[in-house]
Order: structure tokens, then sequence, then C-alpha cells
């Protein structure tokens, strides 16, 4: 069994790495600008994160659906999955399109950006917007792959949308001095390139399962209700998760363009460990879907095990490394020294965060690979509330007591699925017991 969670994680760790990556670096190179370039592209990425966060049950959903298929070996039930995927991201990418200036404004609104800001993070917004129908398809066809235990090619695109990302970015912006627009065209290009990849692995191995698609069968009633059924609970449980980061993210703002730019650095490193972590968790998603779909309840229970004693494993080597290491990561992102300074008596966050939030990340996976929507919309509704305790707690603490809040709502998270798993709540099911 470690072998097969291994065989799935270290892809996912390798993939999910470049991911942060591209982020981290559209960050450096801005943080050589100015910190208002640094948070209005903090800002601009959160926006996105915020739209497609919410989205994630396109990868989500279609994973732990796509796994249960390939264990219960129901091809027709595999290549369906998919297209109905791609029938939910064509709709939402013309949605996204189409309504781009209000969901832009609202958004820049929501944010509390500052008048210096605007033009940065409305230029970023504009054009970056574009790579919508690029980046919704591509979570839907990774988490098909995921589903179908390849963590190979979702591992091949994140490693050259990183690269492409990359090498756009710092031309854009090191040479041609395109500055933010550089950043959001970099992204641009690097989604479309990632996406035009993904199709062609997927008529290179999966082609043979057109034999069993029928677009009756796509669009029958209560398949197609079972699927957005499971997704409309994943999306009101991403809804809640974005609004806390997007909360985070407005009450930095609120706070200054400097504390802003010190809580964009610190981000960067939870993003880098969230991203670590969750290799563990789409292996969960991945090898739970399969033990589901299989009704094999000794090996499903055994793959948590296994899955649980990695992650937590992982998640204190970030730690110390936080611990050890944490100044000289600073550093890569910013070489303004009262940023440096300023972000100096939060960095011990850092160090707590790994060890004490891996446990919800590993629980969303196992939750996502029993299709368990319903479990997944109310734990993240109970943690909403908990978060807003927490805040209003530590609000007198100023940003320490903002991230102590944000921890908090990591725990909480943690602690309440492991709650409903131990429990069974209802649509866990028998086998976790």
């Amino acid at each position: 069994m470690n072998k097969e969670v291994l065989r799935l994680a270290i892809p996912n760790i390798l993939s999910n790495i470049s991911v942060p990556l591209i982020s981290s670096v559209d960050t450096a190179l801005t943080g050589r600008l100015s910190d208002v370039h640094l948070g209005a592209v903090g800002i601009g990425a959160m926006i996105f994160n915020f739209l497609y966060w919410n989205f994630g049950f396109l990868r989500m959903g279609t994973t732990g659906m796509t796994a249960q298929a390939f264990g219960s070996k129901k091809n027709p039930d595999i290549i369906h999955t998919l297209g109905r995927a791609f029938l939910v991201v064509g709709t939402v990418a013309a949605i996204l399109l189409v309504f781009q200036v209000p969901i832009g404004e609202l958004s820049f609104k929501l944010m509390n950006i500052s008048e210096k800001q605007y033009p940065f993070i409305a230029e970023y917004f504009y054009i970056r917007i574009w790579a919508a129908p690029a980046t919704l398809g591509l979570m839907a066809m990774m988490g098909w792959f995921f589903g179908m235990q390849n963590a190979i090619y979702p591992m091949i695109l994140t490693i050259i949308i990183a690269a492409v990302n990359i090498v756009c970015s710092y031309v854009f912006v090191v040479h041609l001095k395109m500055e933010v627009a550089g950043v959001a065209w970099g992204t641009v290009i690097a989604q479309y390139v990632g996406l035009i990849v993904g199709i062609a692995l997927f008529f290179n191995r999966y082609r043979n399962y057109f034999e069993h698609y029928q677009q009756q069968a796509l669009l029958t009633f209560d398949e197609l209700k079972k699927f957005l059924v499971i997704n409309r609970d994943i999306f009101i449980r991403t809804l809640c998760l974005t609004l806390v980061f997007g909360f985070f993210y407005s009450q930095s703002s609120a706070e200054g363009e400097l504390i802003l730019a010190v809580n964009v650095i610190l981000l960067q490193l939870v993003n880098w460990m969230s991203y670590g972590v969750d290799g563990f968790a789409f292996a969960a998603e991945s090898l739970v879907g399969k033990y589901q779909g299989a009704k094999d309840g000794k090996n499903l229970r055994k793959a948590i095990k296994s899955i649980f004693m990695m992650g937590m494993g992982m998640a204190v080597i970030y730690s110390l490394a936080y611990w050890i290491f944490s100044l000289p990561i600073v550093a890569l992102f910013t070489n303004e020294a009262h940023v440096i300074e300023a972000t100096l008596p939060f960095l011990f966050w850092m160090v707590l965060f790994p060890t004490l939030a891996t446990p919800c990340y590993i629980w969303d996976g196992i939750f996502v690979g029993l299709t368990a929507s319903r479990a997944m919309r109310n734990g993240m509704l109970l943690s909403l509330i908990a978060f807003v305790g927490a805040y209003f707690i530590s609000l007198p603490y100023g940003n320490h007591g903002l991230w102590a809040a944000l921890l908090f709502f990591m725990v909480a998270r943690g602690l309440i699925q492991w709650w409903m798993y131990w429990r069974g709540t209802a649509d866990l099911g028998e086998m976790t017991r």
C-alpha cells in the first residue's frame, strides 16, 4: 500500500510544487519593482484564486466520480464523467468572459484596493481573465487523469505550464518591461499551451474510451443531476474557503501596503506547504475513490492510514525547513529591506502552519475520493463559523490576530472532518469504519 501511495503521491508532489513556483516567480519579479506592484499582483492572483477555487469542483468532483467508475470498471461512466465536466467548463467559461467587467469591478471593491493599486490590478485582471477557458478545462482534465490513477500526465502538464509561465513572465517583465501586464500574459499563454498538451496526452492514451461514448447517456437526467449535485456541494464548500482567504487578503490590504506585501510573501510559504502535502491528498482522492468503487473496505482503510502517516511526515519536514531557512526564503521574494524587516515578527506562524494545517488537506482528499460532498460542505460551513469567531476574538492583536484566526480555521477543518469520518456521516459509507 505504501508503494501504491508513493506511486501517485510523488508525481503529484512534483507537479504541485510547480504550481506555487509560478506565483512565487511572479512575486519575486514584481517584488523587485515596488511594494505596490507586489501587492497588486498578490491581490490580482487572489481574485483569480477566488474565482477558480470556487470551480475546483471541476477537478475534485471529476476525480472522485472517475476513480469510482475506474474501480468498478464502468467504462461508459468514465468517459461520460469527462464529457459532463467539459459541458460545465464551457458554460462557466462563457459566463466569466461575458460578465468580466462586473465581476472585476465587484472584486476590486471587495478587496479594499487603493487608488494607487487600481490601474495595476485592473490591467492584470482584464488580461488574465482570457485564460478562463483553458484554466477550467485543465481542471477537468487533470481531475479525470487523477481518477484514472494517472499522476504522470498531470505532472507533465503542470511542469510544462510552470516552465512556459516562468519563461514568458521573465521575458515580458525583465526584457520587454511590461511589468504587471507581462506577468498576466505569461499566465494566459502558459494555460493554453497546457490545455493543448493535455488534449494531446488524452488522445495518445485514452482515445479507445470513445467507443463507450453515447451522447444520450451523457445527458441522462439522473446521472447529470448526480454530477451537478456533488459539484454543487463542493462549490459551496470551496466558496466558504475562498471567502476566508479573500477576507484575509482584504483585511491585509486594509492594514496598508506594507502589511499587504508581508502577507503576500507569507502566503507564498503557505502555498508551498499546501501544494506539497496536497500530493498525498491527491493520492487519497485517486486511491480512496478506486477502493470505494471496487467496494474494497480493507484496502480503503489501509490507504487512508498510509496517506496520513506520510503526509504528516512531510508536514514536519516543512515546519523544520521554515524554522531554519525562513529568512533566506523571504529574501528570495523581495530585496526591499523594510519589507523583509516587517516580515520577521510573523515568521513563527510559518513554523506552526504545516504540522497543524496538514490534516485538513488530507481529509479533503479522502472525502473527495468517497464523493462525500455533503459532509465536505457541512464541515466547511462549520469551519467558516469558527473562523469568524476566532477573527473577532483576535481582532485586537492586529496582523498576528489575523494569522491566528486563519490557523484556527485550518485546525477546525481537520478536527471537524475527523469527527465526521469516525462518526460515519451518511455519505461516508460503511466501508470507512
